[in-house]
């Protein structure tokens, strides 16, 4: 009985052992996976690596067109699309997403593709 009492003391005398989440949030570990981040679109060549290997199918490249298509909510945040990128055009960020009330699909154009300089000097003359 003078065991459990004491314990009750205790916990009512000194400070919680956890945080008060809404109000003291934690700082996100370094290698901590929150979500795919921006992609850097200048920098990416379209080589669709990061589409063929993510196996949640929430990346879509159109090598024709020149965008780039991506899906948080099938995205499982393995990192893997990160790690292949040939360019490092693709980037974690540490925090985490909240709840999504509607499909998000993020969806960018790289720019256009330069003409070749051959076709470029028949089509002047």
């Amino acid at each position: 009985m003078f065991d459990f009492l004491g314990s009750v003391l205790k916990n009512v005398i000194s400070k919680p052992a956890t945080r008060m989440y809404p109000y003291e949030t934690r700082e996100a570990m370094d290698k901590a996976r929150g979500a795919l981040g921006e992609i850097e679109i200048e920098k990416c060549i379209f080589c669709g690596i990061c589409a063929t290997k993510c196996p949640s199918i929430a990346i879509k490249v159109d090598k024709a067109e020149r965008s780039w298509e991506f899906n948080r909510l099938k995205c499982i945040v393995c990192n893997v699309c990160v790690e292949v990128c040939p360019v490092k055009c693709l980037h974690m960020d540490k925090a985490h997403l909240g709840p999504l009330l509607a499909v998000e699909k993020t969806k960018r154009n790289g720019p256009p593709k330069p003409a070749p300089a051959a076709k470029a000097a028949e089509s002047t003359n």
